[in-house]
């Protein structure tokens, strides 16, 4: 039985939990997986990084190595050394010690993930991104492949309304991935920067090649849409034959807030006006009345599916398992 090809966009957190819930569909369903990544973050170690040695932004490709990391005892110690983060160290001195509690100021390795470093140094030595991220999908015994969305950092642009507290009517320029992500104002569009980023080669090969694509859950400006401004991307995914999911955040976010469940929808359509899904999934409760999220789904060509998908401790988290379970029947219909 041939396998079913599934290409996954986005980054974070978002991607991991929906890469986590690919991975246990995948012995059911013979699944083959690539993650596409944005490329985009400039907060904490991955900006630093990006800062101080150029090149791409590893974090948000690391998580998604992460979440694709075998099962073997060895390769989850694997995957633990790459998810650990360096904390500060204590200082030398009573008075250094009363002052911080103990810490010393963020600085050297404090705040990298092991697993950032090691991307960098692999870009590094490799001298090319996707080699370097096959090298270390091979360290972690990946089950998929994880690629990014374009092999030059690129950077993320919003106007802003309300950016100003003080001025709420006004609109104003907020620049970067982190700042986006935590603005306070309601973004009115986005943008890239450079504005025409080449696409990787084997993320438009993969695309061509797949039977789905799957876009979200994931902070939907930082992490979603960026996919969708890259003009090559963007032209591969309207051109594939494959069939289209999008999975539905729990929650709003900062950079969302004031935007609906139909409005997140709304956004793909603007954003790329040719988009075509098949199914929207999204979790029984986090919708709420379904019918305006109906209408948001038929605007793009899908059907609505709701199924309990979040945990049920009541954070705003999918559950892998409920995902998976709800993603079974769904892409399965590919055969």
């Amino acid at each position: 039985m041939t396998a079913i090809r599934v290409v996954a966009f986005g980054g974070g957190h978002g991607l991991s939990a929906s890469l986590r819930a690919l991975r246990r569909c995948a012995p059911e369903l013979d699944l083959d997986l690539t993650a596409v990544v944005t490329v985009g973050d400039d907060g904490g170690s991955s900006g630093r990084l990006r800062a101080e040695r150029g090149g791409l932004p590893p974090g948000d490709l690391r998580q998604a190595l992460v979440a694709l990391a075998g099962d073997h005892p060895a390769t989850q110690r694997s995957a633990g050394l790459f998810q650990h983060r360096f904390a500060a160290v204590p200082t030398p001195t009573a008075g250094d010690w009363a002052a911080t509690g103990g810490l010393t100021a963020a600085g050297g390795l404090t705040g990298h993930a092991v697993g950032n470093l090691v991307l960098c140094g692999l870009m590094e030595l490799l001298g090319d991104p996707v080699a370097a991220l096959e090298h270390a999908g091979a360290m972690l015994g990946t089950v998929g492949r994880v690629l990014p969305m374009s092999c030059e950092s690129v950077g993320i642009e919003a106007r802003v309304r309300g950016v100003d507290p003080d001025r709420p009517a006004e609109v104003g320029i907020v620049s970067g991935q982190h700042q986006v992500a935590v603005t306070t104002g309601r973004v009115e569009s986005l943008r890239l920067n450079p504005a025409a980023p080449a696409a990787c080669p084997e993320a438009l090969a993969a695309i061509g090649a797949a039977d789905w694509l799957l876009f979200g859950p994931g902070s939907w400006y930082t992490s979603v849409l960026p996919h969708l401004l890259v003009p090559e991307l963007a032209a591969a995914i309207v051109a594939s034959p494959a069939r289209r999911l999008v999975t539905l955040n729990l929650a709003t976010e900062k950079e969302t807030f004031g935007l609906s469940v139909a409005d997140h929808l709304a956004e793909l359509r603007w954003y790329l006006p040719k988009l075509r899904v098949d199914c929207v999934l999204g979790d029984v409760k986090a919708v709420g009345d379904p019918d305006p999220v109906e209408r948001a789904a038929e605007s793009l060509g899908a059907r609505l599916i709701l199924a309990p998908v979040a945990v049920n401790d009541g954070t705003p988290c999918h559950d892998s398992a409920a995902l998976a379970a709800a993603l079974v029947p769904v892409l399965g219909a590919a055969r």
